[in-house]
């Protein structure tokens, strides 16, 4: 039975993605709407809100009066709709606070608020995964295997499990991958060497979904040992 934190965090997250997703919806149909008129505004709140604004301000950019009320109506939703996930992540942000596990698997890197939060409202107890093997392969980032004779293939990861969790940490594989090359001296741990390599062998999409199975197999052994994630040298 889940505790009154992790179900208060479970409700959370569920708001967060409720709200982003009518965002997401907002977003698209001003777009689709522009379109129609011959404006072309790229995807992302920081490219439609500006834009929009700067097409309301000009009597000349071609949208028609009759319907730039029910555009400035949006625009003013998705602002609302934004403060509303910037309100739920502070909220997070104080149920975190004091949690030390939360603090624990922060410690990992690419694992951040939404994260470590998620993983604590959704698991429960981490004991009844007896290996990280099965832990990531809870949270659909194993290969499916197909094995024929004295052959074993693996293929792509079977996406079983929590789809939520899945994409934060894949999200947080690629921001890892992203921040070791952009660092001003070279990845030196054997974590991030690691991926650097799997990236320029297997590509980025590839490697991120490597990185994030071997993010949740650490955080599986974070929570179970009961200790911080200390990265290891490279070879």
């Amino acid at each position: 039975m889940k505790s009154e934190t992790q179900q208060a965090l479970a409700a959370l997250h569920r708001l967060r993605s409720t709200w982003l997703a009518t965002r997401t919806a907002r977003l698209n149909t001003v777009r689709g709407l522009l379109r129609e008129f011959g404006v072309v505004i790229p995807a992302g709140a920081h490219h439609v809100v500006p834009h929009v604004g700067t097409l309301l301000e000009d009597a000349d950019a071609g949208v028609p009066g009759l319907l730039r009320l029910a555009l400035a109506e949006a625009v003013r939703e998705i602002g609302e709709l934004e403060e509303r996930v910037h309100a739920v992540e502070r909220q997070l942000e104080t149920i975190a606070e004091p949690a030390l596990l939360v603090r624990r698997l922060r410690t990992i890197p690419g694992v951040g608020l939404l994260t470590a939060t998620a993983l604590v409202a959704a698991v429960g107890d981490v004991q009844r995964f007896p290996s990280a093997r099965h832990f990531a392969s809870y949270l659909g980032l194993t290969p499916r295997e197909h094995s024929t004779g004295q052959r074993r293939r693996l293929g792509a990861i079977s996406k079983r499990g929590d789809t939520y969790l899945r994409m934060l940490l894949i999200h947080g594989a690629r921001s890892v991958l992203y921040h070791a090359k952009t660092r001003t001296a070279p990845a030196t741990d054997r974590l991030r060497t690691w991926a650097l390599q799997l990236e320029r062998l297997r590509g980025h999409n590839k490697a991120a979904v490597a990185l994030a199975n071997k993010l949740a197999r650490i955080a599986w052994a974070v929570w179970r040992t009961g200790n911080d994630f200390t990265a290891a040298p490279a070879a």
